[in-house]
């Protein structure tokens, strides 16, 4: 798509709780060809929105704000999903988390955009092609207090990574 920016919604994580999530990603035994997640990448991903044309960023960028409950968030569940996805999970989904991604699947209804149909798993992906990886049995505990979100833009292929453009506290 000419013009196109590839975009997604994140519970984005502050210097210490993103420290905290590299300990988890360097206690996973990697198996040759894994692609373990860059330290600065690490987030909780809210809704994947895909590509979407440039020009209709400003729009986006106020029609995505939503009100939001500071809430704490525990990770500390290491799992391997299917296609080799080691991810790290809470060990239970607060409420309001699942408040923040049902008002944001709204606001994305009232912007246009369609909502992704697969349910809704929270997670912190640690790794890619990890199939083979020894998941840790335990780690930190992670007690992340979430009180923004952030709608981030994906540069794929060139490496410049990911560009947050707007966090919503």
């Amino acid at each position: 798509m000419a013009g196109a920016t590839r975009l997604f919604l994140a519970l984005w994580p502050d210097p210490a709780v993103r420290e905290q999530l590299r300990e988890w990603r360097e206690l996973w035994a990697w198996p040759r060809g894994a692609t373990p997640v860059h330290t600065d990448k690490l987030h909780l991903t809210l809704h994947f929105l895909g590509n979407q044309p440039s020009d209709s960023l400003p729009a986006l960028l106020d029609g995505l704000a939503v009100p939001m409950s500071p809430f704490r968030l525990q990770l500390g569940v290491a799992e391997l999903w299917h296609k080799g996805i080691a991810v790290l999970s809470p060990s239970s989904v607060p409420q309001e988390l699942l408040d923040l991604h049902a008002a944001l699947a709204r606001a994305l209804t009232g912007v246009g955009l369609p909502l992704e149909p697969r349910a809704y798993r929270p997670h912190v992906t640690m790794a890619r092609r990890a199939t083979g990886a020894a998941v840790p049995p335990q780690g930190p505990a992670i007690d992340w207090l979430a009180d923004h979100y952030a709608l981030v833009e994906s540069k794929t292929g060139d490496g410049s990574g990911y560009t947050v453009l707007r966090e919503y506290r």
